[in-house]
């Protein structure tokens, strides 16, 4: 049995260590593209995450006898969330590992029972200390497939680690992908057509000099649109504004569009450059030198794949034919600028049948797989799955 050393990352030189432990970990790793050093810190920073309002959060490394960092991980609790589900749920993320399963096992057992001395009773993983588009989800199948903006990356033999450990899939996460220039097939072509013709809808791309009104618009569909899922909790005005914030540098308008009803939103799809590529050649800092370096690189690298963010439209205009609208609009303004070739939709996760099939629908394939882990720390309570959004 090796003696290691579980400290939480509290001096400059835990931090570096913890940020340096995954090129040690990636070194031979072509498809690794590492995560942005700060956007990462973020999160644990109190005066730049918000969930700290309303949550708590620890951060540990994991040393062997020789000082050398074997592993890292953090926990947290989500109090809006957490008491949700049928036992308090907290969660694990930004796991790394050497490939060593006792060495897994001691983190795991280490977050375990800090979430458990606060009151949880399970723990999900590996997931944000924020919102679910970026640093959510084990990679599972396809990891030769590029990775977007904001994705989580791991090696194979982590799946391993934490099925080992007990964890169970809570949910699967599907990353779908189309060429841009692929045709819409028939049955949605004529949906949308009559949709586009029908002067009752107009489809309008953002402008960024009004981001706070497409803000609140966003929320507006959000709300109406996502309140069946599993915890759903209601969109302030104050997140979709710092979403919209938040993706102002690297904001494109022609990916970012709403459906208007009668001058009403009833529909979105948000969209971002794949900035990935840059963030290659940046070694994950974007520190003032990396921010003149990432504007110097975006003038010569092209970047030519799209990353769908969210696509939302109110319940009372599903299926009606206004995703195929949406893409009819897209292509028409992205084919033959030679911009972006291509296409992926970050993920959707497998509780919600009813957007999969619309995205199968209208030409999208699935390309890699993630997946939301569970642990119950009673291994007499039976597991159960997420819940299915309602099909119909």
């Amino acid at each position: 049995m090796s003696t290691y050393q579980i400290k939480a990352v509290e001096t400059k030189k835990d931090i570096i260590d913890f940020y340096q432990l995954p090129f040690k970990i990636y070194k031979e790793d072509v498809n690794w593209i590492p995560q942005v050093r700060q956007e990462v810190e973020g999160v644990f920073l109190k005066k730049k995450n918000k969930y700290f309002t309303h949550g708590i959060c620890e951060r540990w490394i994991l040393k062997n006898d020789k000082n050398e960092t074997l592993g890292r991980i953090a926990a947290f609790i989500n109090e809006k969330k957490a008491y949700t589900f049928k036992q308090p749920t907290g969660g694990i993320g930004f796991f790394e590992c050497i490939n060593d399963y006792e060495v897994a096992s001691s983190l795991f057992d280490h977050a375990k029972n800090w979430l458990s001395s606060k009151g949880m009773e399970a723990m999900d993983g590996p997931i944000n200390f924020g919102e679910n588009n970026k640093f959510w989800g084990l990679l599972i199948e396809n990891f030769n497939f590029p990775t977007y903006y904001g994705q989580n990356y791991n090696p194979p033999y982590y799946k391993n680690l934490f099925e080992k450990y007990g964890f169970k899939v809570y949910y699967y996460q599907l990353i779908n992908y189309r060429q841009i220039n692929d045709p819409l097939p028939e049955k949605y072509k004529q949906k949308a057509e009559a949709i586009i013709n029908d002067t009752s809808f107009s489809i309008k791309k953002i402008e960024i000099k009004k981001i706070e009104k497409y803000a609140e618009d966003f929320r507006s569909v959000y709300n109406a649109a996502w309140v069946t899922h599993d915890n759903f909790k209601e969109m302030s005005m104050e997140l979709a504004i710092s979403i919209f914030k938040k993706m102002k540098p690297i904001i494109d308008e022609d990916l970012i569009c709403f459906v208007y009803h009668n001058n009403k939103p009833v529909a979105f799809c948000l969209g971002i450059p794949d900035i990935n590529p840059i963030f290659k050649r940046l070694d994950g800092n974007l520190n003032l030198f990396g921010k003149f370096k990432f504007m110097a690189l975006k003038l010569f690298i092209k970047i030519s794949r799209a990353n769908g963010v969210a696509i939302g439209v109110h319940p009372e205009f599903q299926k009606k034919g206004i995703e195929g609208a949406i893409f009819t609009d897209l292509a028409k303004r992205l084919q033959g600028n030679s911009k972006y070739t291509d296409m992926v939709v970050t993920w959707v996760g497998d509780f919600n049948p009813k957007m999969q099939y619309i995205f199968e629908d209208i030409g999208f394939v699935v390309k890699s797989k993630m997946a939301t882990y569970r642990k119950i720390f009673d291994e007499n309570v039976p597991f159960e799955r997420c819940p299915i959004i309602d099909k119909t």
